[in-house]
């Protein structure tokens, strides 16, 4: 069951380009302004084929001037979206919650490591402008296929100078995770924010360093993946169902849309609760969630239906048809 949002009006300000598809959106609230704090997100409701949805966007900086600021990556096989926040122009109002966090910031430890894939540099970009403002000793590793890529990145480097390191791929470099989780300090903490490969990859090596789990810190975003996405077919022999998944749709959505009733949350793959148990997969299970262990991911017995896929073919799963909707009904219960 989804969160309870206290909705609030905004007006689009300015928009700004920061590559060619990651766009800077300036909110101004009409209402009350509430202070983000350091990795907080905005809620903000889109339009997707008619119908409303819900978005979450990591708030850019600390917005001192009353205006929330958030950047959006215009993605290839978007669900819709993104296309829907860059087709607002300034002017055009938007319906977002006030800021919520569920990536916070720890002040008072004595190191940090910021690591940042692509987009995921949003929130580690509030973070390190915070740590810097403290006077905190941290490092911030910024990760992108090419130059063209970067976005804020011009920003990092006049707030934290040399502690920036950028690592792009087209020049033949990658992060060597453990070799910065070893230059930390050992009561110092580990943010990451990126791709599910990059997360999965900080988690197996903070883990190997025998460092406190409690000190690792982690976001994702459910667009991301180990495949690219594709249509695939759901079966649920129980109910007697098969349900195609086009690719800019979610598991969860095409399951809800054919009456199949579900519990759900987060829809970032972080609570589990919309997870349901694999009979048989044709294809490669792309799990993009947080949730299951790497051992749970390996013997495929279930999967969050919120953000993971199969790479074609079909997926057999069970789920128990909990509530009958009635005709005309929409939502969860």
């Amino acid at each position: 069951m989804p969160e309870v949002i206290d909705w609030r009006e905004g007006v689009i300000r300015a928009t700004r380009d920061l590559t060619p598809r990651v766009r800077m959106i300036e909110i101004d609230p009409k209402g009350d302004f509430v202070q983000p704090s350091p990795g907080s997100h905005l809620n903000v409701s889109v339009v997707i084929r008619e119908r409303p949805d819900v978005r979450s966007y990591s708030i850019v900086g600390p917005c001192s001037d009353g205006v929330y600021r958030i950047a959006v990556k215009l993605l290839a096989d978007s669900r819709g979206g993104s296309a829907y926040m860059w087709s607002l122009v300034p002017g055009s109002r938007l319906t977002h919650s006030a800021p919520a966090n569920h990536f916070g910031l720890a002040l008072g430890r004595p190191d940090y490591l910021l690591l940042a894939g692509g987009i995921g540099v949003t929130p580690i970009f509030s973070h390190a402008l915070a740590l810097a403002e403290a006077g905190a000793r941290f490092r911030v590793v910024y990760a992108c296929r090419s130059r063209g890529d970067l976005a804020l990145a011009q920003e990092l480097e006049a707030s934290v100078g040399d502690r920036l390191d950028i690592v792009l791929t087209e020049e033949g470099r990658r992060v060597d995770i453990a070799a910065a989780i070893a230059g930390l300090d050992p009561q110092g903490e580990f943010y990451v924010c990126g791709p599910i490969g990059m997360l999965e990859a900080a988690k197996r090596c903070w883990g190997a360093s025998g460092r406190p789990a409690d000190r690792l810190r982690f976001e994702t975003f459910g667009s991301s993946g180990q495949y690219p996405s594709v249509p695939f077919t759901v079966r649920i022999p129980r109910l007697g169902k098969e349900i195609v998944v086009p690719a800019n749709q979610t598991m969860l959505e095409a399951l809800e849309a054919s009456g199949v009733e579900m519990i759900f949350d987060c829809l970032r793959g972080e609570c589990g609760l919309c997870a349901l148990p694999i009979l048989k997969a044709d294809g490669p299970v792309d799990h993009r969630d947080v949730f299951l262990s790497e051992a749970e991911k390996t013997q495929n017995a279930k999967l969050c239906t919120c953000v993971s896929r199969v790479c074609g073919g079909a997926i057999s799963v069970d789920t128990a048809d909990r509530w009958h909707r009635p005709a005309g009904r929409e939502g969860t219960p």
